[in-house]
């Protein structure tokens, strides 16, 4: 890629892991247009924790799809580790998404016919680590959320909490510069809730950047940064000591 102010920041001019330069998205509706995002400028750092909340229709899961490569927006400039991103092709965006970006989802997204070894393992076939690689990698992460005892069960043996944190263990095998987190807590009961945030917490004291999106304040509260977004626009941006 041509290293000029379109694809690349120069060296020293930003220390950003993710900027966002008057980011906008614009769905078509029949014969209208729906702006879901009017011009979001946004810093996020290398081992932040930052939570993104906002009522239903602000525009979070718009910019969280945007955060993670899985939409482009319709206007202004997206830059990951100092590289544009906005306008790279299908397959360079695929390449950026599975390459920097962990996703943890509501739902879990786990293979029911695998084993938490095997699901953990599935992230790291695509990158075409060896098995032997692959396996070292994966039992350690396992361990690290405290699944050592699991590691041969399917999901459907597992709780919900269990399977939220073999999904957190899949998305961290490849050492992704963002771990991006869509309501993670949305299908587990309250206490379990807590405990997967402390997981975070502690993910976060290792140095891993987090994107969290919720609509809840109490979970919102374990991160260190909170963004509102309202009407497609940052509304509030807050940093806790």
């Amino acid at each position: 890629m041509p290293e000029s102010k379109n694809q690349i920041l120069k060296e020293g001019e930003d220390s950003s892991l993710i900027r966002l330069e008057n980011v906008g998205k614009i769905y078509p509706l029949g014969m209208t247009e729906v702006p879901a995002l009017r011009g979001i400028n946004l810093d996020i750092h290398a081992g932040e924790f930052v939570a993104i909340m906002g009522p239903s229709g602000s525009g979070k899961s718009t910019l969280m799809h945007i955060l993670g490569c899985l939409d482009r927006p319709s206007s202004g400039y997206y830059f990951l580790e100092q590289r544009r991103v906005d306008s790279l092709d299908d397959s360079e965006l695929s390449w950026t998404r599975n390459e920097k970006i962990g996703f943890v989802f509501q739902n879990f997204n786990l293979l029911p016919q695998m084993s938490v070894l095997e699901n953990v393992e599935l992230p790291m076939v695509y990158h075409g680590k060896s098995p032997h690689i692959r396996r070292e990698i994966a039992e350690r992460q396992i361990q690290q959320v405290g699944l050592a005892h699991r590691i041969k069960h399917l999901p459907a043996k597992l709780s919900g909490g269990e399977r939220q944190r073999v999904a957190i263990a899949r998305a961290l095998v490849n050492d992704p510069a963002i771990l991006l987190a869509d309501e993670p807590t949305g299908n587990l009961d309250t206490k379990t809730g807590h405990e997967i945030m402390a997981a975070f917490e502690e993910i976060s004291r290792r140095g891993k950047t987090i994107i969290l999106v919720t609509h809840e304040p109490q979970i919102a509260a374990y991160a260190r940064r909170v963004i509102h977004i309202l009407d497609g626009l940052v509304s509030s941006d807050e940093r806790r000591d």
